[in-house]
């Protein structure tokens, strides 16, 4: 079996499939979620721009991401995605998420990957937005 290394937001699942990676605090700030852009580049390769408020931080935003990650690979029949880059920078009061994921039927190559069902659920349970 694959290890997953997973966003912050993604580690509870962690304890579910003996994989190690960072939880998000419970004392995290939390942030207006302010939009999702998604791209796709090139066959299985997807860009997601998302925008929070000044009050999150760079966990949620990476946490942000992975959720929009998540759900488009699901909305296109796929079962997985695997992390190839996030950049968070703030930009005029406003947090910008610059992620890029690969996405795949079967589990990719690669310690960054995610289970897409699984994540979903979690965004869903934390209340992190998807696409």
């Amino acid at each position: 079996m694959g290890r997953f290394r997973l966003a912050p937001l993604a580690g509870a699942v962690i304890a579910l499939a003996a994989c190690t990676g960072p939880l998000l605090p419970e004392d995290a700030r939390i942030g207006d979620y302010l939009g999702i852009e998604t791209r796709l580049l090139e066959g299985d390769l997807v860009n997601f721009l998302v925008r929070m408020s000044p009050e999150a931080g760079r966990e949620q935003v990476e946490s942000y991401a992975e959720c929009a990650a998540a759900r488009y690979a699901l909305i296109r029949g796929y079962g997985f995605a695997r992390h190839v880059r996030t950049n968070v920078e703030m930009e005029g009061g406003v947090w910008l998420g610059d992620a890029v994921y690969t996405i795949s039927n079967a589990l990719p190559e690669g310690l960054r990957t995610i289970d897409a069902e699984v994540v979903v659920a979690l965004c869903e349970d934390t209340g992190i937005p998807t696409v």
